[in-house]
């Protein structure tokens, strides 16, 4: 039981340090650049001043969508794998 509870302390401490790493996103050939955080936090979006004014506001908000959401997963998956290295792979229900 100790032994759990230290490992959800370093769970915990391993989250609180890592929330606030960036993750760069870019869409649209690099027009769009989201950044997003390891906590799931969005940063920052950056849309070219050019695309905005030639290509059409769906495909721009379109492209926004996606690269948010493909930042959200890296994110989701450098966080679990920075976990992995504390628990050794073994998802435990409740603490992860």
């Amino acid at each position: 039981m100790r032994q759990a509870a230290r490992m959800q302390r370093k769970i915990d401490q391993a989250k609180g340090e890592l929330k606030d790493r960036e993750i760069e996103v870019e869409g649209l050939g690099g027009k769009v650049k989201v950044v997003v955080t390891l906590g799931r936090s969005v940063k920052r979006i950056d849309i070219d001043k050019q695309t905005l004014a030639s290509e059409e506001q769906d495909l721009v908000l379109d492209a926004v969508c996606a690269a948010l959401n493909q930042g959200i997963e890296q994110a989701d998956k450098q966080m679990e794998a920075e976990l992995d290295k504390i628990t050794g792979g073994v998802k435990i229900p409740g603490m992860v």
